[in-house]
């Protein structure tokens, strides 16, 4: 799917962003229904670590905030979205570009909101591997998102 002017422009606003431009990262693409979203992470002297790889922490804040982001797009307003809990398990040292893509399809949105019918909340876990250009993995991060229906 095709990114959307204001999918563009919530990708532009993220890479100005000081918070999110301190990692060295950058968002590369934004679906229409957010439901993709694509990072690059580059080895640069902003990202360089004592070792000469990319540093744990740019990593990590890499990738840190966007299923939250993108659950709160597709649920709509009246679901509360925070992190909960993230590990991080490096594979590799990262000495190269590097990239994610995280997804949420459907499936998950409907059975999340089905299973909100019946409980007041629930945990669901996500992971995203950042790759190098031959699909390397070189770091895994799970993410443990906290979800529930906002009280009206």
């Amino acid at each position: 799917m095709a990114e959307s002017l204001r999918s563009r422009v919530f990708r532009w606003t993220m890479n100005f962003w000081p918070c999110y431009r301190g990692t060295g990262a950058r968002v590369t693409y934004i679906a229409d229904d957010w439901k993709e979203v694509r990072i690059k992470l580059g080895l640069t002297w902003r990202t360089r670590n004592y070792v000469g790889s990319i540093f744990g922490g740019s990593l990590y804040a890499a990738v840190d905030p966007f299923y939250m982001i993108m659950l709160l797009k597709c649920l709509g307003p009246e679901y509360i979205v925070w992190d909960k809990a993230a590990t991080i398990r490096f594979r590799k040292p990262g000495r190269s570009t590097l990239t994610a893509t995280f997804k949420v399809d459907d499936t998950e949105l409907d059975e999340i909101k089905s299973l909100l019918k019946t409980e007041p909340k629930l945990d669901r876990s996500y992971r995203v591997d950042l790759v190098d250009a031959k699909g390397v993995v070189h770091a895994e991060v799970d993410k443990i998102i906290h979800i529930r229906r906002r009280k009206t």
